[in-house]
């Protein structure tokens, strides 16, 4: 089974890259959902995130307000740092539980594992290849400003807490622009795919 980390930043358009090899073949694993997981009721990550950030994260129905959360963590750095130290571990011990089960099972070729912080987080070790999705920061801003109901100062805070286009792509095997054309990015992603199923292929071959 082949792992593709798929990461880029903020409004990158990850989900539209998930989807179209969602639609090849491939399983993909959201750690964003996995990270709603982390810290639902009940669990371990909700209490150490409770007791962290105070009741005033907490939603009416139980749940963690990401909302209120968020406000929190992207206004300053170190509170940041600190709910990563809390759920970054317990989502990649998640998706290393779901991989695994993934190849016992040996009928999935390819897993995606589709995570915004793959690279800060230091998941590498989780997958075989990095592939990264990437817009100009101005277009990522548009689609905040747009879809998330954020001010364009608060996209620009959002993106700055994030790691830069190009140092992804220097950390990268594949990168993917999504500025262009629709059509055309998901023409590359069926080409990238053929890549994996030839080289699949061989693997069983040989």
């Amino acid at each position: 089974m082949v792992v593709i980390g798929l990461t880029g930043g903020i409004a990158a358009g990850k989900s539209t890259i998930a989807q179209e090899l969602a639609r090849l073949g491939a399983v993909v694993i959201d750690a964003d959902k996995v990270g709603h997981e982390a810290y639902a009721p009940g669990t371990e990550g909700w209490q150490l995130v409770r007791d962290a950030f105070g009741e005033g994260v907490v939603a009416p129905d139980g749940t963690i307000d990401r909302r209120a959360l968020g406000a929190i963590v992207f206004a300053d750095p170190a509170q940041r740092d600190r709910l990563q130290a809390i759920v970054w571990p317990l989502i990649k011990r998640m998706i290393a539980e779901r991989l695994a089960e993934l190849r016992a099972a040996g009928t999935v070729p390819v897993a995606v594992v589709e995570a915004a912080v793959l690279l800060e987080a230091g998941w590498q070790d989780l997958v075989d290849e990095v592939w990264v999705v990437i817009v100009p920061p101005e277009v990522a801003i548009e689609r905040l400003v747009a879809r998330n109901g954020l001010t364009p100062e608060q996209a620009r805070a959002r993106l700055a807490a994030q790691l830069s286009n190009e140092e992804r792509a220097r950390r990268a095997t594949v990168v993917i622009d999504n500025a262009r054309p629709l059509d055309e990015t998901l023409a590359q992603v069926r080409r990238l795919w053929q890549q994996l199923a030839v080289a699949g292929g061989a693997e069983r071959a040989s």
